[in-house]
């Protein structure tokens, strides 16, 4: 199947288009008019898809904060984790023994 088809065409043949889309893995572009108007792609691609454009954005707004200065020493990170994970394990323990 090419790699654009035209919205007739999709309407027309839906379960081949889906099956063959699912099948290669491959996005197929929708025209309409003569001009590309949607993709259909399979599910699996497009989370992939999403997972890689969302770890971009975070790479990117990381990125800005640093430029803006709004960083924290990764010491102060990590000895404020510690303090909070050991007071949950401290409270745990006590429920523990108080059951």
């Amino acid at each position: 199947m090419p790699a654009t088809q035209s919205v007739s065409f999709v309407k027309a043949h839906l379960a081949e288009v889906i099956h063959e889309v699912n099948a290669s893995r491959n996005p197929l572009v929708v025209t309409q008019n003569g001009a590309s108007t949607v993709v259909i792609q399979d599910h699996e691609s497009y989370q992939r898809t999403r997972d890689a454009l969302m770890m971009l954005k975070l790479v990117a707004m990381g990125e800005a904060d640093v430029a803006k200065g709004r960083t924290i020493p990764h010491a102060l990170v990590f000895g404020s984790l510690k303090k909070r994970l050991k007071a949950r394990i401290a409270a745990e323990a006590k429920a523990r023994k108080q059951a």
